[in-house]
């Protein structure tokens, strides 16, 4: 009994020193849990100042891209607009050296001139042939001049003359191009010329007789011997004839009806 109870008093007594222990244990514990959550909210605010930091400077690097992108890109910009620039430059260069490169002839700017739509382009083999020319050095003044001006040829007679004098041989190269003009608008390449060029787009005129029905035109002169600046003499009287009877696939019909002309609806005998 007693050794029961002393046992059981044992025990009790032993009761609160486990108590005591478990409580001292338990303090520990909860000394060891704050002291490691205090560790662990440490250690989280440094990686957030870490983190800060790292963002500071990668906001830093991302401002820095973006303030140096505009730059960049603002100087990329220039230089591709200096690049345009000078591209559009050459360009104008190139067009202003192909412009002086391409110079026109005498002949195009001659036939291009108002009031000079008539004519065709004689060819230059034509004109340099001397059997083409013949005896025309003796119907035209300053014939060797001219004949250089209307091929282009430099020649150094602009400082020997006057200004009447050049004007003269100016006047003496219309007039032997109308010339060559006639003889040469009478062979194959002259009147195909005058086919292609001419004739087909109407350049002549339309016949303004209404049973004609718009009929192309083609010029004749009433002399071969030149009168003026622009003369019948440079078609001459045999073009228009020739041209029809190689042509004569273009020779108009004759008109199925004539005019009659009428006084109050009554016909006139002898208009």
């Amino acid at each position: 009994m007693y050794k029961d109870r002393g046992g059981g008093g044992g025990g009790g007594g032993g009761g609160p020193s486990k108590r005591v222990n478990y409580a001292l244990e338990k303090h520990q514990l909860e000394k060891m849990s704050s002291t490691s959550r205090g560790l662990k909210d440490k250690e989280k605010d440094g990686g957030g100042f870490r983190g800060g930091s790292s963002g500071r400077m990668v906001s830093g690097n991302h401002r820095g891209s973006r303030a140096g992108g505009p730059g960049f890109g603002s100087g990329s910009g220039k230089n591709q607009l200096g690049s345009d620039e000078e591209s559009e430059t050459d360009s104008e260069e190139s067009d202003v050296s192909g412009s002086d490169g391409d110079e026109t002839s005498w002949i195009s700017w001659f036939c291009n001139l108002r009031g000079n739509e008539f004519f065709c382009e004689v060819d230059d083999e034509y004109i340099q042939d001397d059997f083409n020319l013949c005896g025309l050095s003796s119907q035209v003044p300053y014939y060797e001049y001219a004949l250089d001006l209307i091929l282009d040829v430099e020649s150094s007679h602009g400082d020997m003359f006057t200004e009447e004098q050049n004007e003269l041989v100016e006047s003496a190269a219309e007039m032997l191009y109308g010339l060559m003009h006639v003889r040469y608008i009478l062979t194959s390449k002259g009147m195909a010329a005058m086919v292609l060029e001419k004739y087909k787009s109407c350049d002549f005129g339309r016949c303004p007789r209404v049973y004609c029905s718009g009929q192309p035109c083609l010029p004749v002169g009433q002399s071969d011997i030149p009168r003026s600046n622009i003369d019948g003499a440079y078609f001459g009287t045999t073009f228009p004839h020739l041209f029809l009877m190689t042509y004569g696939n273009l020779k108009p019909q004759k008109a199925a009806q004539n005019y009659v002309p009428r006084v109050f609806g009554f016909k006139l005998h002898k208009p």
